[in-house]
């Protein structure tokens, strides 16, 4: 078992800045979502891959397919990723997509519809950016609110599956924000729920947010469709009341993470029962080896690449 150490490559980072904040209003959708044609159906769990769009291409994630019946290995592709930034003037928390991000937003009709066609969902991931803005930090539940809607109308008007919650790099109290609350987290998720019912919303389990989920009586755990293990190479219950089946203690990094270590996380899965296996990383490579060493294990099948 490899240490408990994240090799994730912050994006806000690597990119240049490209400021995105969304108007209030209703934005339309840049072109209609794509309508799928659903590959073949495997049977086991949710497959989950994170791609570093500063450096790889999200087409990567629908160029492995099963040798026994060809279905998808992905079933979620995640944008990594769009950031929660402050503005000093007007403070307030907005939403901030790096030239990177903006880029296969601006051309979702190569870039995502072709994963959406496959049937594999296509979320965004969103981060902190060290300018003291985060999840859990809201100062009022129309602070939150204001912001769950900025993050609802990305995913209408990209045609998006839902929205990816990674509560890093915020670095509370910065630019005289405040420190995590109790209530920040649960105002968000409700109001990002109520807009977007049907879409997906996942938990990277990992910083304050992750520990603020219940409020006024409100537990917010049944809102999230997946929550996942944030330590790559590791075994790690996320501490969140869902069902097995939507949870992933198995973490891997692709290329990173030995490949015994892959198939003994994803044998370990399939043993107790949980339903979702969580990849990163997924670059412009042929990863059939490593990607195989799960899929072995979760569907019975070696991956093939196709580029």
């Amino acid at each position: 078992m490899l240490h408990l150490v994240r090799r994730r490559v912050r994006t806000a980072a690597l990119a240049l800045s490209a400021i995105a904040a969304l108007a209030i209003g209703a934005t339309a959708p840049t072109g209609a979502a794509a309508a799928t044609t659903p590959a073949p159906r495997k049977q086991g769990p949710t497959s989950v891959a994170y791609v570093e769009v500063n450096n790889h291409s999200m087409l990567n994630v629908g160029k492995y397919t099963l040798a026994n019946g060809g279905g998808n290995v992905f079933d979620v592709a995640v944008i990594f990723a769009a950031n929660i930034n402050y503005n000093t003037d007007t403070k307030t928390a907005y939403l901030h997509f790096n030239e990177n991000v903006q880029r296969v937003l601006d051309n979702v009709a190569t870039e995502v519809r072709p994963l959406q066609r496959k049937g594999i969902k296509v979320t965004l991931s969103v981060l902190g950016n060290h300018q003291g803005a985060g999840f859990a930090n809201f100062p009022s539940r129309q602070a939150a609110s204001a912001f769950a809607k900025q993050l609802s109308d990305t995913v209408a008007k990209y045609g998006l599956d839902g929205i990816d919650f990674d509560d890093e790099y915020a670095k509370y109290g910065t630019n005289g924000t405040g420190q995590p609350n109790s209530s920040s987290f649960v105002h968000l998720v409700t109001a990002l729920r109520a807009n977007m019912p049907n879409k997906i919303i996942s938990l990277y389990n990992i910083g304050p947010s992750a520990s603020r989920l219940s409020y006024g009586g409100v537990n917010i755990s049944s809102k999230f469709d997946y929550a996942w293990n944030p330590y790559y190479g590791t075994w790690q219950v996320p501490g969140i009341a869902l069902p097995k089946s939507k949870l992933s203690p198995a973490a891997v990094e692709i290329g990173r993470t030995p490949q015994s270590t892959t198939a003994d996380l994803a044998r370990r899965t399939v043993r107790e029962g949980y339903g979702v296996y969580l990849t990163y990383n997924l670059d412009n490579t042929d990863r059939s080896a490593d990607v195989s060493a799960f899929t072995r294990e979760l569907y019975g099948s070696g991956a093939v690449y196709t580029p």
